[in-house]
């Protein structure tokens, strides 16, 4: 491949980039600064923030008090250059939320998806009605990810396969796109909350590790070298369907919750696993598998929360010894309801039976996994587009 001259424009986008990366993830900066993190000379750091001033990309954030000196100016991104949107598909609920190019969130809805009927008009309503709560055109978006349950072709982009999303089919992204724009990305929901993982949770700063998402349904989500491994088929993940010895292999793998690994730490299983050790439920719904962990640890039933642990473990452990993470965090309903206890006893149970005894976590993400997820992997898209183009 041939290589690019380094020409004084190329010069210029690369410190351009590094200068607005920076003004993001250390916050307003005065140009000494910036010229100091960057290396660039004052002046040099100078014609750079008043070229991305001239762009719409930079204003000026208040002063920083000096010493003997005037007060200096800080600088940092302007929040209104760009801005996306994050979207969680469930069967009963569709969730938007709008962010700036800083990462804020300024808005978020959740709409009945049995209002609007088909998948492309819902998400297309919830993206305006989110829009309309930010006071922003549905144009002035640079980027739409969307997560979904199920499987998606990293091919295509389409979901292929989902059991609880059946409108969710081949054909759903290019409606998407027509409507919303070309940068339109469809995501396992699981793969996610890696990301927001990654991004803010326990896994923060981890180029290798694993999330066990585990509730109603179980997933995986997988990030080696610091990027999502989804596999051919964009399978990767689909742990419900891991052989357990002692459960019944499935007999036909599109029926749902027939999965061996879903059989051992599924919602029935938890609910015959609470029964067992005496766990009180109260008046709990039957889905509701996060309300029985956190009664079955509020009231110290041990046997109950040792004998989950057990059963996350082998999910943990065929992992561990296929891969060696290092890391594994616990998500979904059953890991944030159990927390750094069912963690720790996790991570008991793995060293007993596998050799690479991985450090075992729980999420370490406040609100809506999936849907912040969903912002990242969307924020990662537009600045690459609009940190890119300065020049």
């Amino acid at each position: 491949m041939a290589q690019r001259p380094g020409t004084p424009r190329l010069l210029r986008q690369i410190n351009d980039r590094a200068a607005l990366e920076l003004l993001i993830t250390r916050g307003p900066l005065t140009r000494a600064e910036l010229g100091e993190l960057t290396g660039l000379s004052k002046v040099t750091s100078g014609q750079l923030l008043s070229r991305l001033e001239t762009r719409g990309l930079v204003t000026a954030a208040g002063e920083r008090p000096g010493g003997r000196g005037p007060n200096a100016a800080l600088y940092g991104v302007n929040p209104s250059s760009a801005y996306v949107a994050g979207l969680e598909v469930l069967p009963d609920s569709v969730t938007a939320a709008v962010a700036d190019i800083t990462g804020t969130v300024i808005a978020q809805v959740t709409v009945d998806p049995s209002e609007a009927g088909d998948p492309v008009r819902v998400v297309h309503e919830a993206v305006q009605r989110a829009c309309g709560t930010a006071g922003i055109e549905l144009a002035r978006l640079r980027c739409f990810v969307i997560g979904t349950r199920g499987v998606v072709d990293p091919a295509t982009g389409d979901v292929r396969y989902s059991v609880d999303l059946p409108s969710w089919h081949v054909g759903i992204l290019a409606g998407l796109r027509t409507l919303l724009g070309e940068c339109v990305i469809i995501e396992n929901d699981v793969n996610l909350a890696a990301l927001a993982e990654q991004a803010y949770g326990a896994a923060r700063g981890a180029d290798d590790f694993a999330i066990l998402w585990t509730g109603v349904g179980q997933g995986l989500g997988v990030m080696l070298g610091g990027r999502l491994h989804r596999g051919i088929t964009g399978g990767a993940g689909e742990i419900g369907w891991l052989p357990v010895p002692g459960e019944p292999l499935p007999s036909q793998v599109t029926a749902p919750q027939t999965g061996s690994f879903q059989r051992l730490v599924g919602g029935e299983a938890l609910w015959n696993l609470a029964r067992a050790h005496g766990v009180t439920t109260g008046d709990l719904e039957s889905r509701d598998v996060a309300g029985l962990v956190r009664a079955a640890v509020a009231a110290g039933n041990e046997g109950f929360v040792d004998s989950l642990a057990g059963r996350l473990a082998v999910g943990v452990a065929a992992v561990s010894v296929v891969l060696d993470p290092g890391l594994v965090v616990l998500s979904g309903d059953v890991g944030r309801a159990g927390g750094r206890l069912l963690a720790r006893r996790v991570e008991e149970a793995v060293a007993r039976v596998c050799p690479s005894r991985p450090t075992v976590a729980a999420t370490g993400v406040d609100g809506n996994p999936v849907l912040m997820g969903a912002i990242v992997a969307a924020l990662d898209r537009a600045r690459e587009e609009v940190f890119s183009d300065t020049v």
